[in-house]
């Protein structure tokens, strides 16, 4: 068993993780499993600095976002209709407020979530420390769920190249379904209303 740390690639998937946090077209939890993958080949010490770095990442990426968002989250807030619905965002912030990590567990979680979360939380004043704490745990359990997708397509295949290809297929495929259950959920409740 191989026991080194291979730190160039921790520090590229803290990057990539925390630019993708601020910027969301960056597939993170992709980059998270394809790297568990290639780390469960070479080692342990390196699986745990996949799920480390991209927990760091993903916090780090929150942490700019959700200030970001302080700063100009009002205005953000005019321009989307979803946040003019009535009592949508105070639920949400409710919500944090009172299960602080669940509610960003299943943000991050789920594609699209993240952002309005961390938006209303932003607009109704969720305490930075209530929110770095509820983050710290929610950011730690979603690099350990991508890790262990990764973890799967290295169990599956025998090369690392074939568990990365089926491991971002695979987040690909979840991220688009479940885009389009969340359409079609949203489509419904706007029929009811």
């Amino acid at each position: 068993m191989n026991w080194e740390i291979d730190f160039s690639a921790i520090m590229t998937i803290f990057t990539i993780v925390a630019v993708g946090a601020i910027i969301p077209v960056i597939p993170t939890g992709a980059a998270v499993s394809a790297a568990a993958v290639v780390a469960a080949h070479d080692s342990v010490p390196s699986l745990i600095g996949v799920v480390v770095a991209g927990a760091a990442g993903a916090f780090v990426g929150d942490a700019v976002t959700y200030a970001a968002l302080r700063v100009g989250g009002e205005g953000a807030a005019r321009r989307l209709p979803w946040l003019r619905a009535p009592g949508v965002p105070q639920r949400t912030a409710d919500r944090l407020t009172a299960r602080p990590i669940p509610v960003l567990l299943v943000s991050r979680l789920v594609p699209g979530g993240r952002v309005p979360v961390l938006l209303a939380a932003a607009i109704f004043g969720v305490p930075w420390r209530l929110f770095a704490m509820a983050n710290i745990a929610a950011s730690v359990l979603w690099s350990a769920v991508y890790a262990s997708i990764g973890l799967v397509g290295r169990a599956l295949f025998p090369e690392p190249w074939q568990g990365v290809v089926a491991v971002v297929i695979l987040v690909i495929l979840i991220s688009v379904v479940s885009s389009v259950v969340q359409r079609r959920r949203e489509a419904a409740e706007a029929k009811a209303r």
